[in-house]
């Protein structure tokens, strides 16, 4: 069998094997493998006419099958896809074009108003705007210079400097793990997956391409039906799903309001989960509804491509405290190393969780210096060169050799699924007008973003104008107004006294 290089090729596969088989489907609309192939095509000519391969293209629109035909486009022509959600501020959206260098958009007609004075409109490309028939012998040309270690994809995460960081992702990469991923957990193309993450969030990269690699069916799922459980549970039911790769956030919808009681959606198979630690309580209410699915627990953050360890649970109720983040995926190396960089084997010790193998991003577009931090060479390994990502995450190895997440050791937070630095709310308060400064804590234990700030301007004032400036899940619940930031004796913000301060809060 020929080594797969591009991603393209699990497309054109499904295509020929499930020409007639619906491949994506949202709300309103569906599209068969040939359809898809064929639309993706003459978007990719649209786009191979307006820039060159090898550089990104920023895709503006909603979870929809339009926008994925879009993704798969900018694929066609060479380059790599940014995608950039409608749900987030203008200013956010800015800040992601500028580091890209306001490259070549896609956009649907309705978002083009989010969309910068700088981006000019030969840069655009609006939905629908797609050739009517696709350039063969264009796309052949770009297809049969691209190499596996070409980006596929950026998703951008919170940057401690107030600007977004861009983790460019390669084909490569993706293939490594999709392969792996798709053989553990056994899907095929008898499956229906049920979309559950926004497009610029990596959870939705398992989606897409276990899809086109199985030759499976994705059901894009509304957000709108995760404010109404029963809606929900019906969705799933009548799309027929039998896989949901869900932040645990979106599981627990389901099981804190019961929903259950209400319908089990019993076509589900598999379920895995990843983000945030699950809770055990909201785990074994779906264990007790669905008794012969696949529970699993994954790991990882968007720089090693979606996840490196992996921790399948056995039939019945989970009955210890704490719930392993397991062991790593074929082909990726992952291993604790203490604050002076040794490897730490022993079991019970904490260490920094990193990461090394194919799947490892290419680092962060247009960013060498945070690059640099994050992507370094092992510290083990002295005799050849041997790039690892230190993730930041802490976790020690129970007795069984399973992995089991601590928190972070830095400023860095996980909430909603989302990696957040604390430093970039920060920044964003210290630039509204009357605050003097800003300091941000994560409350673990009641799961909120604290605020603790000097100036003469409200909370409500603040919380409307970070509402213009940060995505929603960045907002902090409480904004607290002090007097002043008490210093430790090195001189820095005292973050253990303000944190004392929570209760309060």
């Amino acid at each position: 069998m020929n080594r797969i290089k591009n991603v393209l090729e699990y497309l054109e596969t499904s295509e020929k094997l499930y020409p007639d088989k619906i491949a994506f489907a949202d709300e309103t609309s569906a599209v068969t493998y040939s359809q898809f192939a064929a639309a993706a095509r003459r978007t990719g000519t649209a786009i191979a006419r307006l820039t060159a391969p090898g550089r990104p293209v920023a895709v503006l629109g909603e979870k929809s099958v339009e926008t994925l035909i879009a993704f798969f486009g900018c694929v066609y022509a060479g380059c790599f896809y940014v995608p950039l959600n409608p749900r987030h501020p203008a200013e956010r959206i800015e800040k992601i074009l500028c580091s890209l260098g306001f490259p070549a958009i896609w956009a649907q007609e309705k978002y083009i108003s989010l969309l910068p004075q700088q981006s000019a409109e030969q840069n655009l490309i609006r939905s629908g705007d797609g050739t009517p028939d696709a350039d063969e012998a264009l796309l052949g040309q770009i297809r049969g210079r691209s190499t596996d270690a070409d980006p596929l994809y950026i998703m951008f995460t919170s940057g401690s400097t107030g600007t977004p960081k861009g983790i460019a992702v390669s084909h490569r990469s993706v293939i490594d793990f999709i392969e792996e991923f798709s053989k553990l957990f056994d899907i095929t193309c008898d499956d229906v997956i049920g979309n559950q993450a926004p497009f610029d969030f990596d959870v939705s990269v398992k989606d897409v391409y276990s899809t086109l690699r199985n030759g499976a069916t994705m059901q894009i799922i509304p957000k709108k039906l995760f404010s109404f459980p029963v809606m929900l549970t019906d969705f799933l039911i009548d799309r027929k799903v039998t896989v949901l790769i869900w932040a645990v956030s979106a599981l627990c919808i389901l099981s804190t309001f019961r929903s259950f009681s209400y319908k089990v959606p019993y076509p589900v198979k598999k379920v895995l989960f990843s983000g945030e630690a699950m809770p055990v309580v909201q785990l074994n209410e779906w264990k007790k509804y669905l008794p012969d699915a696949m529970f699993v627990n994954l790991y990882g953050p968007t720089e090693i491509t979606c996840n490196c360890t992996y921790y399948i649970l056995g039939k019945g109720p989970y009955t210890d405290v704490v719930l392993p983040i397991g062991k790593p995926f074929p082909n990726e190396r992952v291993f604790l190393l203490s604050e002076d960089g040794k490897a730490i084997e022993e079991e019970g010790v904490t260490g920094e969780i990193c990461v090394s193998g194919t799947a490892l991003a290419l680092g962060y577009y247009n960013n060498a210096q945070a690059t640099a931090a994050a992507f370094v060479q092992n510290p083990l390994n002295s005799v050849y060169p041997e790039t690892i990502y230190k993730t930041g995450d802490l976790a020690y190895y129970r007795a069984d050799g399973n992995l089991c997440f601590v928190g972070r050791k830095d400023f860095q937070i996980k909430y909603q699924g989302h990696r957040i630095e604390l430093s970039e709310i920060e920044s964003a308060m210290q630039s509204i007008e009357g605050v003097e400064r800003a300091v941000c804590l994560f409350d673990g234990k009641a799961e909120r973003i604290v605020a603790f700030y000097k100036g003469k301007v409200g909370q409500s004032d603040i919380k409307v104008a970070l509402r213009k400036r940060l995505p929603s899940y960045m907002v902090p619940h409480s904004c607290v107004a002090v007097d002043g930031f008490e210093l430790t004796e090195n001189g820095k913000t005292d973050r253990r006294k303000l944190m004392e301060k929570l209760n309060y809060a």
